[in-house]
């Protein structure tokens, strides 16, 4: 399949493994495109278990992901499912709560449901005439040879195989798509899967009385016990999902809470503020399961001009920086402009993408591992407290010199690559501020002159 002005998309047919975010949204894209495509998901169909009131995690949707939806005229409807988080609320084992704004200006990232999201991308794929949806389907092996995926019914057991001309796996972490590609003849491929030594175990906070939310509802909260901690995002009922990040073994780990008692004891200890919020603490963390945190990176993501991995597939990262869905999301935005690009020749936009994407993918798995330290121990730090202050001092008053590395992820489109390399230059500024001026300059922030002082440390 080569490049040309007179390729027809509907000539050929696309299949997406993965019925998830990534997978919706790049259906809707390509649909939008004129391509025919099939969507193939394991599970059943998300929007039934609306009904069967099923409660799902949050994520934080901000620019990156924002700009992909507006892409498929869908922003202005997500952001009316969406709260938005203007800062970090980190509470103390006393009780005192301590905010953090996030942005320089005012910015927030946004708590929504991924089951919502999700039905709502579904129900917008299902409105075009270009995309299919089956449900259930289980891939069990690509042929990439013959074009060819075997698929088994989840509900029957039945095997079936169907051809497409290009696949797309979008299939999450564990992704079967990529196990596919992996074993391909003579494909290079170099696959690395890092687990933290930390897992996590999602708990709830109910709504208040009359509705209400019984934390601060524009916050993401933050109970940072150094070596673990807990957060908890807001839901558009009152509740709040709360999550436990927690060592595995060790002193203080999941293997030491064997018991109701051990529970009990544990957030009395750590969490004890958030006791009276949580009257079902024990029947959730009996029910939910233990889960662990992956960080997966690979390369290539893609073979000849048959497929291409995209999404989680091909970058799994930890949710400390709330950019694994905002990542994908930005996979979407990057493959649609490579395809107005080079229109049929899909050599050429796969060997693109794992170009384009890959150095970014890497950095923010790097970031996020390393905002996990940050979220977790230094926003408690009073030295992290200060040169964030001045961080933020910095890019206020100097804009066109000096953006925060939170500010260039969360809220502009800067590659993430730069954001890092940026963010590392920053931090080495921040600390020779802070030895050669001293903590007392945290009084002097909103002086009058304190541009002059921060200002030599830029040139």
């Amino acid at each position: 399949m080569g490049n040309s002005e007179n390729f027809k998309p509907e000539s050929l047919h696309y299949g997406i493994i993965g019925g998830g975010l990534v997978g919706a949204l790049l259906a809707v894209v390509l649909a939008k495109k004129g391509y025919k495509t099939d969507v193939l998901e394991r599970r059943d169909d998300i929007r039934k278990t609306l009904l069967e009131g099923g409660r799902s995690i949050n994520l934080a949707l901000s620019y990156r992901g924002l700009k992909a939806l507006e892409m498929i005229g869908l922003a202005d409807e997500v952001k009316k499912m969406c709260i938005p988080m203007f800062g970090r609320a980190v509470h103390d084992t006393g009780g005192d709560v301590r905010t953090m704004p996030y942005g320089i200006n005012g910015e927030a990232i946004n708590s929504i449901s991924r089951d919502e999201l999700n039905r709502m991308l579904l129900a917008e794929a299902d409105k075009s005439e270009n995309i299919r949806i089956f449900f259930n389907q289980r891939c069990e092996n690509i042929d990439l040879a013959r074009k060819e995926i075997t698929l088994k019914d989840e509900l029957s057991g039945a095997v079936s195989k169907r051809n497409y001309d290009v696949f797309f796996g979008a299939d999450g972490a564990f992704s079967a798509a990529r196990t596919s590609l992996m074993k391909t003849d003579r494909f290079n491929f170099t696959y690395n899967q890092s687990y933290l030594n930390h897992a996590y175990k999602e708990l709830h906070i109910p709504p208040a009385e009359n509705g209400g939310w019984l934390l601060e509802k524009n916050a993401l909260h933050i109970w940072p016990r150094k070596s673990f901690m807990m957060i908890a995002l807001p839901n558009m009922d009152g509740s709040f999902t709360c999550t436990l990040f927690l060592a595995l073994k060790g002193e203080v780990s999941f293997e030491q809470l064997r018991t109701d008692a051990d529970v009990l004891q544990f957030f009395g200890t750590y969490f004890p503020d958030v006791i009276p919020l949580m009257p079902d603490l024990l029947f959730h963390f009996n029910k939910n399961p233990t889960s662990s945190l992956a960080t997966i990176k690979c390369h290539p993501w893609a073979f000849e001009d048959k497929m291409t991995l995209l999404g989680d597939a091909a970058h799994a990262i930890v949710p400390f920086y709330g950019q694994g869905m905002n990542c994908g999301f930005e996979d979407c935005c990057e493959m649609s402009s490579l395809i107005d690009q080079y229109a049929g020749d899909w050599t050429t936009i796969f060997e693109k993408f794992t170009a384009n994407r890959k150095p970014n993918s890497d950095a923010i798995a790097d970031m996020a591992i390393r905002n996990f330290v940050e979220m977790r121990d230094l926003v408690a730090d009073p030295e992290f407290i200060l040169k964030n202050a001045i961080d933020k001092t910095i890019g206020k008053l100097f804009p066109e010199k000096w953006t925060p590395m939170y500010t260039m992820v969360s809220f502009t489109e800067t590659p993430y690559a730069e954001a890092k390399s940026q963010g590392e230059a920053h931090d080495k500024i921040l600390d020779t501020i802070v030895r050669s001026e001293g903590h007392s300059i945290s009084g002097k922030l909103s002086d009058p002159g304190i541009g002059a002082v921060l200002e030599k440390y830029l040139n």
